[in-house]
């Protein structure tokens, strides 16, 4: 067995990007990995992982072989009749062959193709030695990696994420002869700025963890990550509270210290009377801050920072969080008390001068049009269309606020407080909030019934105007966040439970748009109207046909394609197979949430053992009735049935419908299902026994009747057929 060795490679620089740190990490590691792999190079990468600070990139390898294995060669040489002469002596074309191989032409030996015998040179060499590769190795990790805007320092040519200033390379506890960015290899690590600011000499690779832990740097992200969790958890049980860890804000904190230390630190309570949400948002995005909430999830007066230094005066640095937090604080306190002042409502007035888009007009017309469809949609859903109309009437209204021209993300949220302030019930002022519900992709849909409404009504409007204005997502360009708005809007029709027509709601959202803007300009409309005139069509038919008037089928169903394809991934990243999503999107089910019911249906169908044959006799049995070339009646004549296969489908079929109807008209799909899998038997024996295509006409025609009437009922949930390889 090869021998192995441990390997480390550190990258020591300045401080590195925040948000890039892990990938950079990431691609480093592969990058070595990549590189060893490409020159035959053994591995043990054991638990091996990115091992990474704010200073420092690194790649620690349990094994690595200390050289290639033997490398085998083969080279072609010419063939018999080129290589010897009629004596059987070399030719020159042998002779320069051997020599470029560098043996005597007898030492070559021979091997065969399909155009004959000829010359081989084959050679076993002994492979490199690992520690001759690293540098290359090393070469390949940096050129691979992910810098877009690479920083240059001195007057160097090369250039790096940051400036490096020192470099380990150690395979066992050898140091590896390499260069760098203009820096050589060695032993000395480096530890923390201020609590072991000296070089760190490393023996081994594997000493390299517990080494830079000793001067006050952990270098694996995972334990950074624990000790700032346990950190900040254990500041604020001791402040009477819990705190809050977002994920984001977690994994920025941990790429930018080296050695984390909790200082627990407070505001003035006053400023508590500001949405909490803006405080929030201020200590996390802004300053890396975590929250201290109490039992209920409200808000205190506390909140934790994380020092990069186990300082001897803590409070120094309590002193300098509070100080730069509480003008942004300050800040927040004076837009909302402004905003308190001119109240909710009359903030509406002035989106009257805001654009939503050019050709949509302003914000107060699309808040009209949302308010409209809210209304519609509350009465379909039982929610009060009256409360409705009101929450989407008020939801844009914060756009207009100091508050949220400050804290964009707040956008809702503030409407929220303001109308609780205004005096607007509770579910109204939810619902304001909760409009904007998914607000991102693992959110959840609203949670309130007027939440929910608006959430639909404000997305309908969205994709309305957007698809009228022509401004349908192309490749990566989606300006209007149409995907995301048919995506949210899909989702919380289905996850609601709401049975709704959304073509009807496509039709109604895109009428309204098309009332209030002309799309077709006036010289358009006029040459339409003058081609119509002369193909005697009046001019009024003529623009309905068109679809100048709005929501026309072929609008209404490109929308709703959209929508669809929108809920094909949603679906996918649940485990549910293309062919089954395909085979009720078939059908265009105009309800989302029907379309859900049927999907998880066709899922319990396809786990059964007559599916696959039944769908391959759906598949047969269409194929069979497009290439029918008489007639088919709507119903079989019981008269003209002969054979006892046919006799016996015509009877299982009509028990089908029978024993499925009521089943089908409740939506009870997997019922349906379930029941015409029965069917499978007589399916059978009838392809087995009966000439479908019989040379009677009569007797043909009826029989495709019996089949059509068949393959209505297999296909009234879905176009099972398209389960069919």
């Amino acid at each position: 067995m090869t021998h192995m060795q441990p390997l480390l490679i550190e990258l020591g620089t300045e401080e590195l990007p925040v948000k890039a740190l892990p990938g950079l990490a990431q691609a480093f590691f592969d990058g070595v990995i990549a590189a060893l792999d490409k020159r035959g190079v053994a591995i043990e990468r054991g638990d091996a992982k990115p091992l990474y600070s704010p200073r420092r990139l690194a790649v620690l390898l349990p094994g690595v072989a200390m050289e290639q294995p033997a490398q085998s060669s083969e080279v072609l040489g010419p063939y018999l009749n080129i290589a010897l002469d009629a004596d059987g002596q070399p030719t020159k074309a042998l002779q320069g062959f051997a020599a470029k191989a560098g043996v005597a032409w007898t030492q070559l030996e021979k091997t065969t193709d399909g155009k004959g015998e000829r010359f081989v040179h084959r050679a076993v060499t002994a492979g490199a030695l690992t520690i001759d590769l690293l540098p290359a190795v090393l070469a390949d990790a940096l050129a691979g990696m992910p810098i877009p805007k690479p920083m240059r320092w001195g007057d160097h040519a090369y250039g790096f994420a940051r400036p490096l200033h020192w470099l380990v390379m150690l395979l066992g506890g050898t140091v590896v002869t390499a260069e760098a960015l203009g820096i050589h290899a060695g032993r000395h690590s480096r530890g923390h700025r201020f609590h072991a600011p000296g070089d760190i000499s490393l023996s081994q690779p594997q000493d390299y963890v517990q080494a830079m832990r000793s001067a006050c740097v952990l270098v694996d992200p995972d334990e950074r990550r624990a000790r700032i969790v346990a950190e900040v958890e254990r500041a604020a049980t001791a402040v009477g509270g819990h705190a809050r860890i977002s994920e984001d804000n977690l994994a920025q904190v941990n790429c930018l210290n080296e050695w984390p230390v909790a200082v627990a630190c407070a505001f003035e309570r006053a400023f508590l009377d500001v949405p909490q949400e803006a405080l929030i948002e201020t200590m996390e995005v802004n300053q890396k801050f975590f929250p201290v909430l109490d039992g209920e999830g409200r808000l205190t007066e506390h909140f934790i920072g994380i020092a990069n230094i186990d300082s001897k005066d803590p409070s120094e640095i309590r002193k300098g969080y509070e100080r730069v937090i509480r003008p942004r604080f300050a800040d927040a306190k004076f837009f909302f008390d402004e905003d308190l002042k001119q109240g909710l409502e009359a903030m509406g007035a002035g989106l009257a001068t805001v654009t939503y888009q050019a050709k949509l007009g302003n914000m107060q017309e699309k808040v009209g049009r949302v308010a409209a469809l809210a209304e519609a949609i509350a009465a379909q859903v039982n929610a009060d269309p009256a409360a409705a109309k009101r929450a989407a009437l008020l939801a844009k209204n914060d756009l207009q606020s100091r508050m949220v021209n400050e804290f964009p993300e707040l956008q809702g949220i503030a409407g929220r407080y303001y109308a609780q302030r205004a005096g607007e019930s509770a579910e109204v002022a939810l619902a304001i909030d909760e409009a904007y519900r998914p607000r991102f992709a693992a959110d959840d849909i609203a949670a309130s019934q007027l939440g929910k409404v608006l959430a639909i009504s404000e997305r309908l409007d969205t994709l309305a105007g957007g698809f009228a204005a022509g401004l349908k997502p192309t490749g990566n360009k989606d300006p209007f966040a149409l995907r995301r708005n048919a995506l949210g809007l899909a989702r919380t029709v289905v996850e609601s439970g709401y049975d709704i027509d959304i073509k009807s709601m496509i039709g109604s959202a895109l009428d309204q748009v098309f009332q209030a803007k002309l799309w077709t300009s006036l010289d358009a409309v006029a040459k339409a109207a003058n081609e119509a005139e002369k193909k005697g069509v009046a001019v009024e038919q003529h623009q309905s046909a068109e679809g100048i008037g709005g929501g026309t089928p072929g609008r209404i169903e490109e929308l709703y394609a959209f929508i669809l394809d929108r809920l094909r991934g949603y679906y996918a990243d649940r485990g549910v197979p293309a062919t089954h999503f395909n085979a009720v999107a078939e059908l265009k089910p105009a309800s989302l949430y029907d379309f859900d019911r049927r999907l998880a249906a066709i899922g319990s169908f396809a786990q059964l053992p007559e599916a696959a044959a039944l769908a391959a006799a759906n598949k047969r049995i269409g194929n069979i009735l497009k290439k029918a070339d008489i007639a088919i009646p709507a119903m079989e004549d019981a008269a003209l049935l002969r054979e006892p296969a046919e006799l016996a489908l015509a009877e299982a079929v009509e028990a089908a419908y029978a024993d499925t109807g009521q089943a089908l008209a409740q939506g009870d799909y997997v019922t349906v299902l379930t029941r015409l899998a029965l069917l499978r038997t007589p399916v059978d024996a009838f392809f087995d026994a009966v000439m479908v295509n019989a040379e009677d006409p009569t007797i043909r025609a009826n029989r495709l009747a019996l089949l059509q009437r068949l393959a209505q009922r297999l296909g009234s949930v879905a176009a099972i057929e398209l389960l069919s390889a």
